[in-house]
């Protein structure tokens, strides 16, 4: 059951209007929902001066990118499922409070290991403003009927993409300024712009008394188990460290097995057995993301290796990806048309694939700049669509931890995407490896494209009925 959310009054300054989106809401939802995507990308321009202030190599600074991706896959559907069962509210204060105390944390590391303990906890705390998001956007729905979420949807979409984008360029700013330790000391004014807005806008929570729901920890600790030995594989695979995935299966049966014994699960795989559609759209999100990170990995670590460009013009050969995905995403987010914005975004980057098969050490600018262009438009499809679809798949009432498994199958995908970069650029990112790889994202969007074209389900997605349903839970309470 979804927590009941208190307002204070109709349409004034006091409180939203009745058949209509709270406004007030978008700011806490959107720039807490960029907490995540921002401190993911300004590492990547921090690493370098984090190596030689603490005398470390790569393989040990690359730490600070896999710890925060192993905190927020774990961390997202399990805060998701505490955010379903408690409200956001709670969730999205302790989160973002957390981030705050990870920012001053990295700001005073002595040492590379406090630093990546500071990573760990941003990735928890950053876990929770989404699903939030998610769980707000259903609330509003079921408080107006008007269940119709596109453009606040798009404007989630839209803001963390562009984030992504801008967060180098800000991270390099950043320690122009003061240093490697401003990417960290600037979560604190952004946690503390959450904590004022979170607290001054967001519903307190309502619940029936006596309305207890278990937290089933037990289970939330095999599924991290399952999750962490399964990305600690994906992160550096090979026949040595074969007990990795032998421990993710086990913990996964174990996990399973509990989880269909206990009467309030972390995650009802009943529930989720039985929506085969929702299961379609985390394949589809792991596989579009797999091809997504793969390319902007790989494709760069060519362009600097192979191609031979600076670092700077690289990331100016970049630009046209992230312009077309962002376009694209602002133009078509206010229609859901999940199908065929999945069947398109999977043409498309079929396209950009086979494209790469053809450019070589000789290439022309201008081929490499279309090049980038044609592999945003699927970014910005795919992800705004497969978001769409959980939206309308998904149990209410858990709306939130469904939202967090759907950013945990993306990150499964980047590391994948690494796996596959590792594999096929072993000593450096010459053409030839580039050519495998783009075979290997081919395939991937081949998968996509006949997921996407099966799946009956995306044609019959419509906006649910939130009045009878509000009307429904009203009367089975009475």
């Amino acid at each position: 059951m979804i927590p009941r959310l208190s307002r204070r009054g109709p349409a004034t300054a006091a409180g939203p209007a009745p058949d209509a989106f709270d406004r007030r809401l978008i700011a806490p939802m959107v720039l807490g929902s960029v907490l995540n995507p921002i401190n993911s990308s300004m590492i990547a321009v921090a690493l370098v001066p984090i190596g030689i202030a603490f005398g470390a190599p790569p393989s040990q600074t690359v730490w600070l990118v896999s710890a925060l991706y192993l905190a927020t896959a774990v961390g997202q559907p399990v805060i998701g499922r505490l955010v379903d069962m408690y409200g956001p509210r709670r969730l999205y204060l302790a989160g973002t409070g957390l981030v705050g105390v990870a920012g001053l944390l990295g700001a005073l590391a002595p040492t590379l290991g406090t630093l990546i303990a500071a990573r760990v906890l941003l990735g928890f705390g950053t876990s929770a403003a989404y699903p939030a998001a998610m769980q707000l956007t259903r609330s509003e729905a079921e408080r107006t009927g008007q269940d119709s979420p596109a453009g606040v949807l798009t404007a989630l979409a839209v803001a963390a993409q562009t984030v992504a984008v801008v967060g180098p360029t800000l991270g390099g700013i950043l320690i122009g300024l003061d240093g490697w330790r401003a990417v960290f000391t600037v979560n604190v004014p952004l946690a503390a712009a959450c904590l004022v807005l979170g607290a001054r806008r967001l519903p307190r929570t309502r619940r029936p008394a006596g309305d207890r729901p278990g937290v089933d920890p037990p289970g939330m600790v095999l599924f991290a188990v399952t999750l962490i030995a399964l990305m600690l594989f994906l992160m550096n695979p090979g026949a040595e460290r074969w007990y990795l995935p032998v421990l993710s299966a086990v913990a996964a049966v174990a996990f399973v097995a509990r989880e269909l014994r206990v009467p309030d699960p972390f995650v009802d795989v009943r529930v989720l057995g039985g929506n085969l559609p929702l299961i379609a759209t985390y394949l589809r999100q792991f596989l579009g993301y797999t091809t997504s990170y793969a390319y902007l990995y790989g494709f760069t670590l060519w362009l600097e290796e192979g191609r031979g460009l600076t670092t700077s013009t690289a990331g100016l050969v970049l630009l046209p990806l992230s312009a077309s995905a962002l376009a694209v995403s602002t133009l078509t987010g206010r229609r859901e048309a999940v199908r065929s914005k999945l069947v398109v975004g999977s043409l498309v980057q079929i396209t950009g694939c086979a494209a790469l098969l053809l450019v070589g050490s000789g290439s022309a600018l201008w081929v490499l700049l279309l090049t980038g262009a044609v592999m945003g438009v699927p970014q910005g499809l795919i992800g705004l669509a497969n978001q769409t679809a959980l939206y309308r798949q998904a149990e209410p009432a858990r709306i939130a931890s469904a939202a967090g498994l759907l950013r945990t199958f993306m990150y499964l995908g980047a590391l994948a995407a690494s796996a596959a970069d590792a594999a096929f650029f072993p000593r450096r990112a010459d053409t030839p490896g580039l050519h495998d790889l783009a075979v290997f994202m081919l395939c991937g969007s081949v998968l996509l494209l006949v997921a996407s074209l099966t799946d009956r389900s995306l044609s019959t997605l419509t906006p649910r009925d939130t009045r009878d349903t509000r009307t429904t839970r009203t009367t089975r309470k009475v």
